[in-house]
């Protein structure tokens, strides 16, 4: 499968949280991420495996290389741990910090309004999707 050809890896929405998580992962600060499950559910699509490879795809709509995906995980977001946290690289030097910079986002008017519901809200309960992931630049012409 060509590069072309991927799925799309959209962090975030575009803006200048995407551009800050593209160049995190660019300079190889970022290797995990955590997802909602409900967003692969809410756009039926299918949970990554280990082997995946996605488009990385920046606030211009370009692709910024790929990334492949070392391992997944579904989990209680009570139950992120310390390493998933700092390897997704935003300076988080604690769960609860990573956590409460995560809450806000996910209960946020823009994930609220792209899942369809604005009283949508996160606890100790609610599954996320960790993954890891590693970085492949895109090369010229390809």
């Amino acid at each position: 499968m060509s590069e072309v050809d991927l799925p799309h890896a959209e962090f975030a929405f575009p803006g200048p949280l995407r551009d800050r998580l593209v160049a995190a992962i660019q300079d190889g600060r970022k290797t995990t991420t955590t997802a909602l499950l409900v967003e692969f559910e809410h756009a039926d699509e299918p949970l990554p495996r280990p082997g995946d490879r996605e488009l990385l795809i920046d606030s211009a709509g370009a692709p910024a290389g790929v990334i492949e995906l070392l391992e997944v995980r579904c989990l209680r977001l009570a139950d992120v741990d310390l390493a998933h946290a700092v390897d997704e690289g935003e300076g988080h030097a604690s769960v609860a910090d990573w956590r409460t910079d995560h809450e806000e986002f996910w209960q946020g008017a823009d994930l609220r309004a792209h899942l369809g519901d604005p009283e949508f809200t996160v606890d100790d309960d609610t599954m996320v999707v960790a993954q890891r992931f590693r970085f492949l630049p895109t090369r010229p012409n390809a």
